[in-house]
């Protein structure tokens, strides 16, 4: 199975390769994470629970970040396994910059066995094309308060005298903070 597409994130490529390799953002957006354990900076421990045609399988696999060339792109490989099949593969995540922020790039390709693959591969393909769209529909959403906050601390600078930096310092990290905790709630009530 191949599957290719393309994102446009409105936040500069850094913020986005530095969120790609965050753990904690990484586990809010995969479709059904219930488990992301970092094993090294590149290496992690995956499960995650999802419906694939009739079947709801949980797969637990490895993934492997390789050819790393922060912050414009790398290469994931994983395998995982589940009661009803396996899946495999491997995926090119590159970053470009843009007029309005950073356009993601992915190519995937994975094979998939055992009692999934019975499905068909015209399910199994939309199945993944729409878990792409939901895992970038919630990165998007994590990272996007980023954005909220840059705006927010370049609006504080502008009405400011240069005497009182040390107080806006604080104030930003209190907003940020308050941003934060806001946030968290939320998305607990909503995610869960």
């Amino acid at each position: 199975m191949k599957l290719t597409g393309s994102y446009q994130i409105n936040l500069k490529k850094q913020n986005v390769w530095d969120a790609l390799n965050d753990s904690a953002v990484l586990k809010k957006a995969i479709p059904g994470c219930e488990a992301f354990k970092k094993n090294s900076d590149t290496e992690f421990t995956v499960t995650a629970t999802n419906k694939i045609g009739p079947f709801n399988a949980t797969f637990t696999g490895d993934i492997k970040l390789k050819e790393l060339n922060p912050p414009n792109s790398y290469k994931i490989t994983g395998s995982g396994n589940s009661p009803v099949g396996f899946a495999s593969g491997e995926a090119i995540v590159n970053l470009e910059d843009c007029e309005s922020g950073t356009k993601l790039i992915y190519n995937v390709e994975a094979n998939v066995g055992g009692k999934i693959a019975q499905v068909g591969s015209r399910l199994i393909d939309m199945t993944a094309k729409k878990m792409a769209d939901i895992f970038f529909g919630k990165f998007s959403k994590l990272i996007e308060p980023q954005i909220t906050i840059a705006r927010l601390n370049d609006k504080i600078e502008e009405h400011t005298l240069p005497e009182k930096n040390a107080s806006i310092s604080s104030n930003k990290t209190l907003i940020y903070l308050i941003i934060v905790i806001s946030l968290a709630i939320s998305g607990y009530y909503f995610l869960a």
